[in-house]
């Protein structure tokens, strides 16, 4: 059924306005929370929320001030529409570029209510469009990688497909050429946006066309709209495409394009389009790295990033529901309403790629989850519509599907309110490197965990091996350095990596130090043995190089001690080292429970892991005095134990780890300011981040 009262133009509008600010509002509900305090707070504003915001950040950051010149990784001003707009606003507009990033993903996400009132306004159900912009702008996984701060790309990721899908709707109802010259453009303009969504758009322009062969193929407006949108959807020179399309427009327009023309071109389009997308191919990468959890099988066998990633990871079914609709009932009152959907208004099959994504989800990862909210929203409501529509009053009506939206919109609003991300980084993190930034030069290079890298562009103006987006073999050189019980080696090819890169224009280093899958590949082991202690020729130092090691470290350390822990031969790992690192923890007298099978015994002088009880060496306690200065208190338990319990006095943290850790470099330069005096210089020595500069 529809809702055939007359809808003005003034009545859309206004709906569209009411959506859009309860949208924006309910985000504000994360700067409420936390805009008085002060570990947030960097040039009086709040930070961002997420570390791959720094990356598009540093591309605009580096237009406007000039910094990160000699970044090879730094995007340019157009690389993508987060960098150009985010430059933009901060130029001419009066707000500065910390605040400009942290509100723009609310500003372009919200604008997803748009295409959601339009498409329930274009099937004649202005209120379920209407209730479903309410529900799709703040369900539970478009809120999280769309909320203030959270400054990326995924601002468009779910909003821009929607405009696509409406304008394909309004091209199939009211087959008006302006909305298929607007399908064809917004298609060409998606990757400037968001250029991880190809294969949910092609998967649209490609159901559109088999809808219209299979429903319109006797009208000459279906070839003339296929041969418009094919070339929309071609991977080419975009300002190529815009001339075309408009010539074609054009052409069609004034019918100088007949239908046959539009017809076997569109056979040569549809071709280049599958050709220059690398449509098959694309579709294959995108699911296959998902599925694959191995080591590199060809040449050195390096561990994959994707292994780690946690949105790459299988869900279980509750959480995929949880994050399309806000909870299970949600989630199949969202797809029973698809189902209806399509039986009643057979165009909405092109929302399939998009509820299919979500499906996608349970093996591919929490971050598909996110294209599928807005077209679940409207699949949800159009349900409630259906029940609603057995009210005999319209007032019924209206207060059945207000509140049957209102309970699934509830669970949503429950979690954004107890969502409370904390920022990137905190304001004495970015004091550190902001330091950092007065005393060196951007030509210098940072070494540490490609978590930090985009932050230290964006605070420090520094360089960095890996990054969020460069995580590739040298993963293994960073890891390496880290967590090597040898200074001497993690010196060495520290200055190795860093010139090495820079000498080879920057090429990966750990394929170029290693002539990974080259006839003469080198034996790593011998080579990481010439470094701890063979008589080496070190490269002419050509820019300094420090060591960034953050309290925060603490947490991934054995997910970093991964990528190094690996005969590169066979990648089989070579040691089964222990590292356990917690703040939860009950102190009953005899023994310390540490959560996880882990427990000290006092009295043993032993350490419970799981089944096994384990001699305890040492029993460290770590702290800073009233002067700021380290005191470190050793007390041996066991001569020659293997495991160490080190408490954090400081921050109220247990480390509980083996004799491999104990000695690594990131354990004796951060946790006890131990370093090798020939090798290495301390910068900063701060209790949540030391820096010290290769001397060598």
């Amino acid at each position: 059924m529809t809702d055939n009262t007359p809808v003005t133009t003034k009545h859309i509008l206004l709906l569209i306005t009411i959506a859009y600010l309860f949208s924006f509002a309910v985000r504000m509900i994360w700067v409420w929370q936390f805009q008085d305090n002060p570990q947030f707070i960097w040039n009086n504003q709040l930070m961002i929320n997420t570390n791959d915001g720094y990356f598009f950040a540093s591309g605009a950051q580096k237009w406007l001030e000039g910094t990160l010149q000699y970044n090879p990784q730094t995007p340019g001003l157009f690389y993508t529409a987060a960098v150009t707009f985010s430059a933009f606003v901060a130029k001419y507009l009066p707000f500065t570029l910390d605040t400009v990033i942290l509100y723009m993903p609310a500003v372009i996400s919200s604008m997803v209510v748009i295409p959601l009132v339009l498409i329930g306004r274009l099937f004649g159900m202005t209120a379920v469009g209407f209730f479903s912009a309410l529900l799709g702008s703040i369900a539970w996984s478009y809120y999280n990688r769309t909320m203030i701060g959270y400054f990326d790309t995924d601002m468009f990721s779910a909003m821009a497909p929607m405009f696509i899908l409406y304008f394909l709707l309004a091209t199939i109802k009211s087959e008006k050429f302006i909305f298929v010259l607007l399908s064809a453009l917004s298609i060409l303009v998606y990757p400037f946006l968001y250029d991880h969504g190809h294969a949910i758009v092609y998967a649209m322009g490609v159901l559109y066309m088999l809808y219209m062969l299979l429903f319109h193929r006797k009208d000459a407006f279906t070839y003339h709209s296929i041969l418009l949108i094919s070339i929309g959807l071609m991977n080419i020179n975009p300002w190529v495409q815009l001339a075309v399309i408009a010539l074609l427009f054009i052409g069609i327009k004034k019918e100088l394009i007949t239908a046959n023309i539009s017809l076997y071109s569109s056979f040569f389009t549809i071709f280049l389009f599958l050709y220059t997308g690398h449509v098959f191919e694309l579709l294959w990468m995108r699911t296959s790295m998902y599925f694959n959890r191995g080591v590199e099988e060809s040449g050195l066998h390096f561990y994959q990033v994707i292994q780690t990633v946690r949105e790459a990871g299988k869900i279980p079914f509750e959480t995929m529901a949880n994050r399309i609709s806000g909870s299970v009932i949600g989630v199949f009152a969202a797809f029973a309403g698809y189902i209806v959907l399509v039986m009643r208004h057979k165009e909405f099959i092109l929302a399939l790629p998009l509820i299919g994504i979500g499906v996608f989800s349970l093996v591919g990862g929490l971050r598909f989850t996110v294209y599928a909210v807005p077209a679940a929203a409207i699949s949800a409501v159009f349900l409630f519509h259906v029940i609603a529509m057995y009210a005999k009053e319209k007032k019924f009506y209206y207060l059945t599907l207000s509140v049957l939206t209102a309970f699934i919109i509830y669970p949503n609003i429950t979690h954004i309110l107890a969502y409370k991300v904390p920022t990137v980084f905190m304001h004495q993190e970015v004091k550190v490197l902001n330091a950092l930034k007065q005393q060196s030069s951007s030509k210098d290079y940072v070494i540490t965990w490609w978590d930090y890298g985009y932050p230290i562009w964006y605070y420090g103006d520094k360089n960095t091996l890996i990054d969020g987006g460069k995580h590739n073999n040298d993963n293994f050189i960073v890891s390496e350095i880290l967590l090597t019980t040898s200074q001497l080696e993690a010196a060495r090819l520290s200055r190795l990596a860093v010139e090495t890169y820079v000498d080879s224009h920057y090429k990966i280093v750990a394929d170029t130090l290693f002539k990974n899958r080259q006839p003469d590949q080198v034996d790593v082991s011998a080579y990481l043995e010439d470094l701890r202690y063979g008589d080496i020729q070190l490269p002419t130092k050509s820019r300094d190089v420090f060591l960034y090691l953050p309290m925060r470290m603490l947490d991934i350390l054995p997910t970093v001690k991964v990528f190094s822990n690996l005969d590169l031969s066979t990648g089989q790992p070579l040691s089964r080292p222990f590292f356990y690192s917690t703040q939860r923890f009950q102190d009953r007298g005899n023994v310390i429970q540490f959560g996880n099978g882990v427990a000290l015994l006092k009295q043993e002088g032993s350490v419970q892991i799981g089944d096994q009880k384990v001699p305890l060496g040492e029993f460290i306690k770590v702290r800073y005095d009233q002067n700021g200065k380290l005191d470190i208190n050793r007390q041996v338990i066991t001569p020659m134990g293997r495991i160490t319990v080190i408490y954090l006095e400081s921050y109220q943290r247990f480390l509980i780890l083996d004799n491999e850790y104990l000695n690594s470099t990131f354990i004796q330069m951060y946790v006890f300011e131990n370093y090798d005096k020939t090798l290495f210089e301390p910068v900063i020595l701060d209790p949540l981040v030391k820096i010290y500069k290769l001397k060598i």
